[in-house]
């Protein structure tokens, strides 16, 4: 059951990755990759990714409440996976986190450009 912990955070790691691409490619105007739809300019495909993305880190959020829960309760005694499901959740939140700092910041400062 290790193999597959480490698994999940590699696929984890793997799908941060490829979020931080993502939102390079948008943020440098490059074409979308092999795969992606390309709906309005930027527009669609970002914003169907961060929707995805917070989707995603909410699933991590109860699955990690839901295995605290069980091992509180004893029906689990594997207290790896519970600390693992933890830190998935904590990482997926920090990265969302700064994310949206990064999308403010970039918001302020082109409302303070002058026209």
């Amino acid at each position: 059951m290790a193999g597959l912990s480490v698994d999940n955070v590699l696929a984890l790691r793997q799908s941060i990755l490829q979020r931080n691409n993502a939102i390079r490619d948008v943020a440098s105007g490059a074409a979308p990759a092999a795969g992606e739809t390309a709906g309005a300019p930027g527009k669609a495909s970002f914003s169907d990714a961060l929707r995805s993305a917070v989707h995603e880190v909410s699933n991590l959020q109860s699955q990690s409440s839901e295995a605290a829960a069980a091992f509180e309760r004893g029906e689990t005694t594997d207290i790896a996976a519970v600390m693992l499901a933890k830190q998935q959740a904590s990482v997926g939140f920090e990265t969302t986190l700064q994310v949206r700092n990064k999308l403010l910041s970039a918001y302020k400062d082109i409302m303070s450009m002058p026209v």
